[in-house]
């Protein structure tokens, strides 16, 4: 592809990636903002509790509806609605006068949190060409991290007025630049050519590949298509939908996404993310104090991310995903470890940042990538909202469960269970995940099988 057209495919992605900015700040800013809230409307734990996490299930719920409406209403469509919600969602929690209206508020955030992670994989992964599609896919989890650090900052700033108000307003004003900018951006060829609109996905692939590549590259997917019809043989139709992910030829893949989407929230790293200032608060530190610390965090996170987005495409997904895990369960452990003998809040933030670095340069990044290239692309949206919603879903789990269990045994204790989880992470990827650097679906697809059944697909 001429650099030209790399360039307009890039700008395309930030664009789309202000979706994952949102889910950053959206799921960042009410660390901070919880401080202040609690007091203001005297909630108890367990809404305080509600309000943090019902973000969680509501983004699950907008990651399950995505893959169908998607495929029916086109990948622009959900962009803009991503942005609706979101932008929704910030104002009425920045009004609420009680619990019940930010509840609600947080419950459309989470939608919009759960249509951008699934919305977006699917479409970068469309619009990407193979040899930057990892530095497209890894722009998903960077813009989060920068999305949660501007909410960490955003918070300190508010912090010495305790205006949490404020620091939901900040996000209606991206909300809205996104909902704007949905109207403006192509839509994907891959959902153009699956509608039979050729011309229009000509046009799009046109402007970045030139008409000859351009012809190639729909020639090529119509071939696929027809070979898959002619392996099943015409009586005999594809199952689409939710179904499809479990016929034979796509259930590698969904393996691959709902194991990684599982074991990147069971880890444990949206406790450090989310409760980072209430842990730091155990440690003695005043409220302000806490989300420095937090700020410091989000800093370490983004700029670990950033190192990820240069090595994605080089050193690929598997090695960064081993070395991931193995820096998340030694610094875990000693956390862990620090909690136990009441070591100082200097070593338990040290381990933190390792903890949190590790995770930033593989898990963090890694199986936003792999989402958008372990699904053949008559599969990719319903295969990225499976991934998404199982990401959510033990994302809430995890979230909800965490202060409960620490009151019960610790928070030594369970920051060692999620070291034990992170060595039964690493024989997953070691024996599941295939390397997908450079590749595309025809040739990751027989080591998927290869890995689900014992030999390559005939």
């Amino acid at each position: 592809m001429p650099k030209k057209g790399l360039r307009k495919v890039r700008a395309w992605g930030l664009w789309i990636n202000l979706a994952t900015f949102l889910i950053g700040y959206a799921t960042g800013v009410i660390a901070g903002a919880l401080l202040y809230i609690r007091e203001d409307m005297e909630l108890d734990s367990g809404q305080q509790g509600l309000v943090t996490s019902i973000l969680l299930l509501g983004a699950m719920a907008g990651a399950m509806a995505t893959g169908n409406l998607a495929e029916r209403f086109g990948r622009k469509k959900m962009l803009l609605t991503a942005g609706v919600l979101f932008a929704v969602g910030f104002s009425l929690a920045a009004l609420a006068s009680g619990f019940w209206l930010l509840f609600f508020g947080r419950i459309l955030m989470g939608l919009g949190v759960g249509v951008g992670s699934a919305l977006v994989p699917t479409y970068l992964g469309e619009i990407s060409p193979a040899q930057i599609r990892g530095w497209m896919l890894t722009l998903n989890q960077l813009l989060q991290t920068v999305g949660m650090l501007v909410a960490y900052v955003v918070n300190l700033i508010f912090a010495a007025n305790g205006n949490w108000r404020a620091m939901f307003w900040v996000g209606a004003v991206p909300a809205v630049v996104l909902a704007l900018i949905a109207m403006r951006l192509p839509e994907s060829p891959s959902w153009l050519i699956t509608k039979g609109r050729i011309d229009d996905a000509k046009k799009m692939l046109g402007s970045v590949a030139g008409e000859e590549r351009a012809d190639e590259m729909i020639a090529h997917q119509q071939q696929q298509a027809d070979e898959r019809r002619r392996e099943r043989g015409d009586s005999t139709p594809e199952k689409s939908g939710w179904r499809g992910l479990l016929t034979r030829r796509v259930r590698p893949g969904l393996i691959v996404a709902v194991g990684l989407a599982i074991l990147q929230q069971i880890v444990g790293i949206n406790t450090v993310l989310y409760f980072a200032p209430t842990i730091m608060e155990q440690t003695g530190l005043s409220a302000a104090n806490s989300i420095i610390y937090s700020v410091i965090i989000g800093a370490v996170n983004l700029g670990m991310t950033i190192v990820s987005l240069r090595l994605i495409d080089r050193a690929g997904r598997r090695p960064l995903l081993m070395i991931s895990l193995i820096g998340m369960g030694i610094s875990v452990a000693v956390l862990g470890l620090a909690f136990l003998f009441e070591l100082s809040s200097i070593v338990m933030l040290i381990c933190m940042l390792v903890y949190v670095s590790s995770f930033a340069v593989g898990m963090g990044p890694v199986f936003w990538v792999i989402l958008g290239e372990v699904f053949p692309s008559d599969h990719q949206a319903e295969g990225s909202g499976a991934g998404s919603t199982m990401s959510w879903l033990s994302n809430f789990a995890v979230s909800t469960a965490f202060l409960p269990v620490v009151g019960l045994v610790g928070t030594g204790p369970v920051f060692l269970i999620f070291a034990v989880i992170s060595v039964i992470g690493l024989i997953f990827v070691y024996r599941r995940v295939p390397e997908t650097k450079g590749r595309n679906f025809d040739e990751i697809e027989p080591d998927l099988q290869a890995r689900a059944y014992g030999s390559a697909k005939s």
